[in-house]
């Protein structure tokens, strides 16, 4: 699915917002944070950790996107806008499998978190974590940081 803005307004998932520079920097900067922190917790056998970490660095490099733009998320599906909101903004500057992965890592966090702990391989904690590594790189690229 590839959502547009229109429609992600429309359908109240995504809202206007003023946003400084530093506000888009500052939530960049947790992204990077994020990716050394998940190479960490996979370091240290810490797989699922390791996988939601890095999801969580390419949602807040997703977040940079958006507030540079003067959006954020809204509602009960906003790691969903944010996915979603990146597809229809970005997908020509983002790595498609990063994108896909991306998406893919947001269902597979929350039956890691919420509903089945232990079923994330070192591998596939691997696999999200490099291409949490293209993700935000590309972004780095669109903001210009």
């Amino acid at each position: 699915m590839r959502t547009n803005l229109g429609e992600l307004l429309r359908n109240r998932m995504i809202e206007a917002v003023t946003s400084s520079r530093k506000d888009v920097e500052d939530t960049f900067k947790v992204a990077e944070r994020d990716i050394g922190v998940s190479k960490d917790m996979l370091a240290k056998g810490h797989n699922d950790w390791a996988l939601n970490i890095a999801y969580n660095a390419m949602l807040q490099a997703g977040r940079a996107l958006m507030l540079s733009r003067g959006f954020r998320s809204i509602g009960d599906a906003k790691h969903l806008a944010v996915v979603e909101f990146v597809k229809g903004e970005y997908s020509s500057q983002v790595p498609a499998q990063s994108l896909y992965v991306f998406d893919k890592t947001r269902k597979k966090r929350h039956r890691a978190v919420y509903e089945q702990v232990g079923t994330v391989s070192s591998s596939e904690a691997q696999t999200v974590i490099t291409n949490a590594e293209e993700f935000v790189k590309a972004v780095k690229q669109i903001l210009q940081i």
